[in-house]
């Protein structure tokens, strides 16, 4: 059995953006474990990033792993929108040059003990920590309708659970969904061969970007653009700034917390996908109100009475956190985990009210907001986490980066946290 400071668990955007910052600090002895980019890379092909430039960066303390650094350490000339197999690659480059000791081993168990925080990795090892990071993404979540329990994954399947959509070429599909996810998958199966319906509960698409958006961001100038929106990219005019500063969010009545989060991340679409999606059918305040095997195929019965048989069902139905469905917390210490709706209740530094254990990303959006959905709150995420290690490791100072052209000799923490919310 090891032992260290910070064990993080999980190797994607926020988890390679905690681990960039905690090494920044004097003293402390991080390890990180997961496969790198693992989520990202098992997307379907050829989907684009919805964000814009700014939030696509994942945060580092020093701003040297940025979009525009990668472009130039790899000839890797990036458009906008981002393509997803480019955006991998920028993850990969970036787990390179912050954690290249990267342990391929997956965490399979997380306890509690007198001694401290353990994790217990797939090949026998165990690590003893102060600090457990989790960081492990929304795969656990992957949102399944109960009108089709009853089905196996050859039939019915989350959107999250296909890299190659190409197999669907020639066959019919209906495509469960109004939201990024469920109209991308939709273009790409279309534009593969498929025979393509979308049905959605609501009665219109969110299209992003829309005439009055494009009016603050481009019409009325660069001022007016910063002063309705957030370079975080998430939320519409004036609610973005709100919820680009956790922080304050977290001050307001609950309520008007739960309003902005929902308004926030309600399901849209990238006005980029209309025109591919021009000869795709798409029915509006449709439910599926139950779904049968017959054959090889799935039929379907809508609230409307009509029905539909095709030979898959792909459900674009988006992610809903419940951390009890993370399979490598030992019952007892998920038991002390205090919880909302399968939401964590975190404090400063995303702890949980398990001392030293923190958790990172979409999990974290019930405290701190819907930014923690995004890339871009790994800067908000990781910079508070690194103050709050620091501070209970009695440390008070980054530690020099030398790979880093732009970084200062010495940057205290209290003024990181500050510029990078």
């Amino acid at each position: 059995m090891t032992a260290c400071d910070v064990a993080i668990v999980g190797a994607g955007p926020y988890a390679l953006s905690a681990a960039a910052h905690l090494r920044a600090i004097k003293g402390l002895d991080v390890r990180v474990f997961g496969e790198p980019m693992s989520f990202w890379r098992q997307m379907p092909a050829g989907m684009f990033l919805r964000s814009n430039w700014t939030a696509t960066h994942i945060a580092d303390p020093h701003r040297s792993l940025t979009l525009e650094e990668y472009q130039a350490a790899t000839g890797d000339r990036l458009s906008l929108p981002v393509p997803l197999d480019h955006f991998i690659q920028y993850g990969l480059w970036y787990q390179r040059r912050a954690v290249p000791d990267l342990v391929h081993q997956k965490v399979v168990r997380i306890e509690s003990s007198p001694s401290g925080l353990m994790a217990f990795l797939a090949d026998g090892g165990a690590v003893r920590a102060r600090h457990i990071v989790i960081a492990v993404g929304v795969a656990s979540f992957a949102w399944r309708p109960p009108e089709f329990d009853g089905l196996p994954s050859c039939l019915a399947s989350h959107s999250s659970e296909h890299r190659d959509l190409g197999q669907f070429a020639g066959r019919q599909v209906a495509v469960i969904g109004s939201g990024q996810s469920a109209l991308e998958s939709a273009a790409l199966l279309a534009e593969g061969g498929a025979q393509v319906e979308v049905i959605a509960r609501s009665h219109r698409i969110n299209w992003l970007q829309g005439w009055a958006s494009k009016l603050l961001h481009h019409g009325l100038g660069s001022i007016t653009s910063r002063i309705f929106y957030a370079p975080t990219d998430v939320g519409p005019a004036g609610i973005s700034q709100i919820v680009s500063r956790p922080d304050l969010l977290k001050q307001l009545p609950r309520s008007l917390q739960d309003r902005l989060r929902k308004r926030s991340v309600r399901p849209a679409g990238a006005r980029w996908l209309l025109s591919r999606l021009g000869d795709v059918p798409i029915v509006f305040e449709r439910r599926v109100v139950s779904a049968r095997r017959v054959r090889n195929q799935v039929r379907i019965w809508l609230d409307d009475g009509s029905e539909r048989t095709v030979d898959h069902v792909l459900l674009g139905t988006g992610y809903r956190v419940d951390i009890s469905k993370y399979d490598f917390l030992a019952p007892e210490l998920l038991q002390s985990i205090e919880r909302s709706n399968g939401y964590p209740r975190l404090r400063a530094g995303l702890e949980t009210s398990v001392p030293g254990l923190h958790i990172l990303g979409a999990p974290a959006a019930y405290t701190f907001g819907p930014l923690m959905q995004f890339v871009s709150g790994t800067r908000y995420a990781s910079s508070s986490l690194a103050h709050c290690i620091a501070r209970k490791s009695g440390v008070n100072r980054f530690a020099t980066d030398e790979s880093s052209r732009q970084a200062p000799t010495t940057i205290q923490i209290d003024d990181a946290c500050r510029q990078h919310t």
